[in-house]
């Protein structure tokens, strides 16, 4: 018997089968907190918006559309969650266009490289550790917007097509802002960089 899809899973689930909510939950556990840790800053605030997003899936679940993939609406709740979470701390930040356009390269790391740096274990290695608390240094130094766009292209590996279409922003707007946002991950590991060699 083949694992069920997602989207397969979400249609039991509003048929009355909780269990395959369940599963959804698990199945999306760790790849979701890891996304909202990143996007937030905070492990608490990543478990507080987990909830929230699966408290609005569940309220939400008539609207799903059973044609479209189940990961990209997730990922999108739980972005715009963490969005207006963020806004109600009181953590919003001002959006830096300005930015150089720079190598995405340092240290023979690429920028998906550094983005991929896994949340570690306690028991990881000390040189993991400190290359994710580098990354999520940079992380949080990001505007919200450039931060989000960033996480849901390369974390997550959203296309222009569907960032778009789940952002409701037009396809030209995805493109300038995720060129903003590489750009400025970019200058920002760079001056951490030259600070360390200094």
């Amino acid at each position: 018997m083949s694992t069920p899809t997602d989207e397969q899973l979400f249609d039991r689930y509003r048929g009355g089968d909780l269990g395959s909510l369940r599963t959804l939950i698990d199945r999306h556990h760790d790849a979701l907190l890891r996304f909202l840790t990143r996007l937030t800053g905070q492990p608490t605030f990543a478990d507080d918006v987990f909830q929230e997003t699966f408290l609005q899936i569940h309220q939400s679940s008539d609207t799903f559309d059973s044609s479209r993939r189940f990961r990209p609406w997730l990922f999108t709740i739980a972005a715009n969650k963490a969005r207006d979470y963020l806004r109600k701390k009181g953590r919003r930040r001002t959006l830096d266009l300005s930015a150089p356009v720079d190598a995405g390269r340092d240290g023979g790391l690429s920028f998906v490289d550094l983005l991929e740096v896994s949340i570690p274990p306690p028991d990881a290695r000390l040189e993991s550790q400190e290359l994710s608390q580098r990354v999520q240094g940079v992380l949080d130094d990001m505007p919200l917007p450039l931060r989000e766009i960033l996480l849901l292209a390369y974390f997550q590996r959203l296309s222009y097509l569907q960032i778009a279409d789940e952002l409701e922003i037009p396809l030209g707007t995805v493109k300038s802002r995720l060129h903003s946002a590489v750009a400025t991950f970019a200058r920002k590991w760079k001056l951490i960089a030259e600070t360390d060699v200094s």
